[in-house]
This record gives C-alpha cells, structure tokens and sequence, in this order.
C-alpha cells in the first residue's frame, strides 16, 4: 500500500530524515520506534504531506504521491491524527468531527461515519454539544482519533497517541487501534511507548538519528535484547557491539534486509 524508497526530508539547515526505506501492506499495524527527536514525527509529516521530502519518492497504492499537498493525500484515503491532538479546544465535539469530514460530498456517506465513529467512541457520542477544550487528555485523544476517521481512511497515521496519557488510557488506545486494524484499517504509528507499539503491531521500525536502524517482525523487536536496553527500561547494561551486529543480523534475514555497512 505505502512504500517510501531513499527519502530524506528536514526543516532547513540539514536533513532530520536520511534515505528512509519503509513499507507497509494493506491490513497492517507498523510501528515506529525511537527516542524523542529521532525523527518519527517528521517522517509521519512527509508521509501526511506537511513536509516535502528533499529526495526520494513516496508511493501510495503504486503511486508517486510525494508532490501531492496534504488534501490530495487525505483524498486519496491518507489521514494524519497529529501529535498532542490539536484539537479546536474552542468548537464543539460536534464541530471537531465535522471538520474531518470536510473533503467528504457524499451527505450519506458522512452520517454513516459518524454512526462508526460514535460506536466507537461512545464518550463523544454522549457530548456532542460540549467544548473539546473542556475534555481531559484521553478524551481529546479519542475525539483527535476520531475527527481522523470522519475522513473515511484507509491508511491512519497515529503521532504519539499515548503522549501524557495514564497507562489505563494508554491500554485503551493501543486497544483501539487494535479495533481498527482488525475493521480493516491500515495503521502507522509513531510511538516512544515500545512495548505497548510493539506489542500490537505486525511488524517495526527503529529510527535512531533519522535512520533505519532495525526493521522486522514486531515479536523480534520486542524479544530483542537490544531494543529492551535501549526502549523497555530493562535488560541492564548496553549490548555489546558483537551482540547488536549478532541481532541486526536476525532481523535483517526476517525481512530480508541488505547488511548495513
């Protein structure tokens, strides 16, 4: 469905995103796993289209899309749900799910979607008429969510979704995204919560310093002694380097991945 070859991507001064290669199938949740400020967030902007990649092509369904602007790409099914929710604290629930609706003519088809939303949702459906800004941070979150999914996507893009949540919001929201890939939905997610990210998704990428590091199975990733050092708070002391190139070189057969140099 998505496929990314050699793209790179900044702000400015120099490149944040250095040669991504990344693929995603129809029906997947992938996840991207990094620390803060490795590049995620950026890589999920150039994917959106908030940002042009310096070089390198993006493809959705076989086609190029990386000159398209952020509407075309939601037009062709490609919906953002931004870091920190940036929701319109001033408009109604109501209003917030309108908005993700706007590129949809169809009348029906917008009723349809509300009703699978609110199903959904049901915190929403029992506060239409309610100011999101007077939402906790897991109702913003949900209503974030579901303003993305008015849009009818068939591939979601989730910036940081647990971000400043409590662990039992967090639980529901990977749930969720769980939900929609088992609806059909395809789902990238950008997430500093590697345990819970991979333990939901099919399959991983580790971005460190805006590269590729590690890709391959979700389970590996998580197994993996050198993602637990690194993103899992366990594990004790760093890997050696004999047992990082030992591991790179398991993942890498998985997904049969040229060696890195």
């Amino acid at each position: 469905m998505l496929a990314l070859q050699g793209v790179s991507a900044g702000y400015g001064a120099g490149p944040v995103l250095q040669s991504i290669e990344l693929d995603l199938a129809e029906g997947e949740i992938v996840t991207l796993v990094g620390a803060n400020g490795a590049g995620k967030s950026t890589l999920v902007k150039t994917i959106s289209g908030l940002m042009r990649p310096i070089s390198g092509e993006i493809r959705f369904d076989g086609q190029p899309i990386d000159q398209l602007g952020p509407a075309e790409r939601l037009r062709r099914g490609i919906a953002h749900v931004p870091e920190g929710r940036q929701i319109f604290a001033g408009m109604t629930v109501a209003e917030n799910l309108r908005l993700g609706a706007t590129l949809t003519r169809d009348p029906a088809a917008r009723a349809t979607q509300l009703r699978t939303v609110l199903e959904l949702f049901p915190i929403l459906r029992d506060r239409m008429d309610s100011l999101a800004g007077n939402f906790s941070g897991g109702q913003q979150q949900m209503l974030a969510i579901g303003r993305g999914l008015m849009s009818q996507p068939r591939l979601l893009l989730l910036d940081e979704p647990s971000l400043g949540l409590s662990p039992l919001l967090v639980q529901e929201v990977f749930a969720l995204v769980r939900t929609l890939r088992d609806r059909g939905l395809t789902v990238l997610l950008a997430e500093q919560n590697a345990r819970s990210a991979l333990g939901i998704a099919d399959r991983g990428y580790v971005i460190e310093n805006g590269r590729v590091t590690l890709a391959g199975p979700a389970a590996a990733l998580l197994a993996s002694p050198e993602i637990a050092a690194r993103y899992l708070g366990v594990g004790g002391a760093a890997p050696t380097s004999e047992a990082s190139a030992r591991l790179a070189a398991e993942l890498r057969d998985c997904i049969g991945a040229p060696a890195t140099p």
